[in-house]
């Protein structure tokens, strides 16, 4: 089996096809863990892999992408640490490259899902291959500054699903919303809403998610 470098879970399609299927990519939030994220990916087709990374660092009783840079203020303008965002990064590239091999995933047909952390990690992957990736969700997480101002070729139409909610007090909508403008103006097939919910997926936006999905795999 290919050399997979962070812990995760592997959910085969059960309904298999010919050949090398799509896989979800499931990137959890700040303090949880690799079966966080795994309650929304039930929901989706039965044709799909799903591969759920933990992120590399303890944190209490769970575990983290990066740590927090507060140098510009509280948590509402709180950015990642930049070494290790970048460290994160490189690790969950190698971990889709390993699960492509290892799982007999189709390499055109990957998606990233991230909540929190995970979808500002997610954000970022997208805009630093945007080919690398079919379409990504990213609810209640914001851009990066290190890539906000990044502008790459590969990004127009890919389909981006945007999710926040107007209660977050971690994350709050005005941020999230910042990123579904700013991916816009780069050409990106933006869908976005703000839910009226905490830092958390309720039903709405659950079922806004797996149509995105059910639709683009």
């Amino acid at each position: 089996m290919s050399d997979i470098p962070l812990e995760h879970v592997h959910v085969e399609p059960s309904e298999p096809g010919d050949g090398p299927a799509p896989a979800v990519v499931l990137l959890h939030g700040r303090g949880s863990n690799e079966q966080d994220l795994l309650s929304i990916a039930r929901e989706f087709p039965d044709h799909v892999h799903v591969v759920s990374l933990r992120a590399p660092d303890r944190l209490q009783g769970g575990y983290t992408w990066y740590e927090l840079d507060l140098s510009e203020g509280g948590l509402h303008q709180s950015q990642p640490h930049a070494e290790q965002f970048e460290r994160s990064r490189s690790l969950v590239r190698e971990a889709v490259a390993g699960a492509v091999e290892a799982y007999d995933i189709d390499p055109d047909r990957i998606g990233l899902l991230g909540f929190s952390q995970g979808a500002i990690t997610s954000l970022s992957l997208l805009l630093d291959d945007p080919d690398d990736y079919a379409w990504v969700v990213a609810l209640h997480g914001y851009l990066a500054d290190s890539h906000a101002d990044l502008e790459p070729e590969g990004i127009a139409g890919k389909p981006v699903f945007v999710g926040g909610g107007s209660m977050d007090q971690i994350i709050p909508a005005s941020r999230v919303e910042r990123a579904a403008e700013r991916l816009r103006e780069l050409g990106a097939d933006v869908t976005a809403n703000v839910y009226g919910a905490p830092h958390g997926v309720g039903p709405d936006e659950l079922q806004d998610v797996v149509d995105f999905v059910e639709a683009h795999v």
